[in-house]
Formats: structure tokens, sequence, C-alpha cells
């Protein structure tokens, strides 16, 4: 069955330090560290599109796995809201250049934000396993610098710039277990980017978090015949310190707030990249066997699934 093989990502090296940032909005370190969680906000450079951050990512999979070559490659999904130039062509048709991908690659973006990398998967696995593919990129690049308002105290101090590529194949160490989505579109209007500019209502952002993730991650375990102690750890969108750590106390099932990993003190809200960047750096090489992951934002929409080792 198809799985996911191996992760990678660019994170810039350049950025912003949020301690200043919040200096100049009246924040202090407990207000940094507590509630936003990253001292530090990787960005893009301004000569960089969203189709450079992903090459750097894909680059650095080729890398760390030298049996895979780029004609190996036969399909390739690009998770971004925020593309090249106008998002025309779409990315991913870019990206397949830039790369030298052979064309006989299948290659669309998929436009969404931070749940983007659970529906990702399952789109590139169902797409793989129906056409009858090898060997699939899904690439998550959402450099939110490029619409983030330097002077909104409630975006600017949240985002920071990356890109993620995760090979899926057969005989993967971790495959795709039950999940489930979700979408609101009557909350678009609390995300959502008007003449090239983002807004976002940090408050109704938070409730839907709070009440809906905890929830969806209960149904998700019912449905799987799971109990909290069966999953070693939860992976959710780093959307902020605090929706991480309320989601947390939240969720009622006798698991302690510690098995949600948190981990964006260098990297801030990396959109569509923040789940990804959590699984290559803290699950593909521990020893755990079973993880709960769960997307959730712009839309509104949400995905919550379990990851586990056969």
């Amino acid at each position: 069955m198809i799985g996911i093989k191996s992760i990678a990502s660019y994170v810039p090296t350049a950025g912003v330090d949020n301690y200043a940032q919040g200096a100049k909005f009246g924040k202090d370190e407990d207000f940094i560290l507590g509630k936003i969680g990253s001292a530090f906000l990787p960005r893009k450079d301004d000569t960089q599109e969203t189709s450079d951050l992903c090459v750097e990512a894909v680059n650095q999979l080729f890398a760390n796995n030298p049996g895979l070559s780029r004609d190996a490659i036969d399909a390739l999904i690009v998770v971004t809201q925020n593309g090249d130039e106008e998002g025309l062509p779409h990315t991913a048709a870019i990206v397949q250049h830039k790369l030298g991908l052979p064309t006989h690659v299948a290659a669309f973006d998929i436009s969404l934000g931070c749940s983007g990398y659970v529906y990702g998967i399952y789109a590139l696995k169902g797409f793989m396993e129906a056409t009858g593919l090898k060997n699939g990129l899904l690439v998550t690049a959402d450099p939110y610098s490029k619409i983030v308002d330097p002077g909104d105290r409630n975006t600017t101090m949240l985002f920071g710039d990356a890109a993620t590529a995760t090979w899926m194949s057969d005989d993967a160490p971790w495959q795709l277990g039950k999940s489930k989505f979700g979408t609101d579109g009557s909350g678009a209007e609390f995300l959502k980017t008007t003449d090239g500019a983002f807004y976002m209502n940090g408050r109704q952002v938070f409730n839907f978090a709070l009440v809906k993730v905890p929830a969806h991650l209960n149904e998700l375990l019912e449905d799987s015949g799971l109990q909290s102690s069966d999953v070693d750890a939860f992976c959710i969108h780093q959307g902020s310190a605090a929706i991480v750590d309320a989601v947390a106390r939240r969720f009622e099932d006798g698991t302690s707030p510690e098995k949600f990993v948190k981990d964006m003190l260098e990297t801030g809200n990396t959109v569509s990249s923040s789940i990804p960047l959590l699984l290559e750096k803290h699950v593909m090489n521990a020893t755990w066997k079973r993880i709960a992951v769960s997307g959730f934002g712009v839309g509104l929409s949400w995905g919550s699934a379990i990851l586990y080792r056969p």
C-alpha cells in the first residue's frame, strides 16, 4: 500500500526576531513564548518564489534518498494558497520544470492551508492507487510573508515561511489509517485575503479550533476502535502555542497534554508545512507505532487521521 517513505524540508535561515516585533506592539517575552510560541520567524528572500521553496525541499529529499531518481517520480502535488506570482499557472507545473522531472508526471495544486497536508497525503495516495503510479511527491509551501502586513499585530508575529516534501510509495514505514474531514464555509470570512492583504479574526479561529479539533480527534479514535492510550503522539497544526495547549487540555480521553507535540519556537506557524515539519523531526525516526495528526484553519477546513507503522 502507498504510504509515507520519507520527509524533507526547507526552512530559510533568514527571518524576523519575534521579540523585536513584539516590542513594537507592547508584547513581552511571556506573551511571545506563552501565547505565540515562536521567538524567530523564518522568511524567504525577496527573490524567492513559492516554487523555489518547493524545489529546495524536494532537492533535500533527493539528497536524503540517493536511491530515488527524478525519473522515477510520476505524481506531484503542491499544497499552497500562495503560489508563484498571481497563481496561474499552477505552481506544481513550475516545480516540475525547475526540478527537471519527467514530462509524464501528473502535477497539480491543492488550494488548502493548514489542513492541506492531511488532505494532501490522502489525495495523493488515492490518486496513485487509482492510476497505478509508483512514486509521488507531496510538497507544501505557503509563504505567508507574501500577504501578511508587518503592521498587523494579529498576524505578523505568527507566520513563518517553510516548505516540505513527502515521498509516498509502496513499502513505506508509515501507513495511512482512518481519516476524517470537514468543512464549514460559514467561517470563510475569518481567514481571507482582500486585494492581496491577509486578514484573520484570531478569536474566532481560536474558538473554532478549541471546539472542533478535540471533538474531531475523539471521533477519529472512536471510528478507529482506538483509545488515546493506543496513540503514541498527537501532531496537530502548530497554529500558535496557545492553540496547541488549549486543544491538548480540552482533549479528554485520559491523555496527558505531553502527548501533543509542540515545536514552533524557530519556525512559527508554517501553514500547510507545520504537520510534516513535526513528522520529519519527531516521528519518522522515532520508535512510535501510531500517531494522530490534525490540521485545521482557512475554509474553515479540518482533517484528522491516524498514521501507523505496519
